[in-house]
């Protein structure tokens, strides 16, 4: 009998802060807008993948 365990869906990064800036980046939590645009279509890993590039935007623009 195979049991197959149900991994709980990754929560969204948003701050609701929603300002783009010149580059079509969220001011609040460091997405494209075509991340955000796309967050509901992705699997879990996608959005980790999201979520990391986030934080690099992040850190890229206010440092560590």
């Amino acid at each position: 009998m195979s049991v197959e365990i149900k991994e709980k869906p990754v929560a969204s990064p948003c701050v609701s802060v929603c300002a783009l800036d010149e580059e079509d980046i969220c001011m609040g939590c460091y997405r494209s807008l075509r991340e955000i645009g796309d967050w509901s279509e992705l699997n879990n890993a996608a959005k980790r993948e999201v979520i990391v590039l986030a934080n690099q935007r992040c850190r890229a623009r206010y440092g560590s």
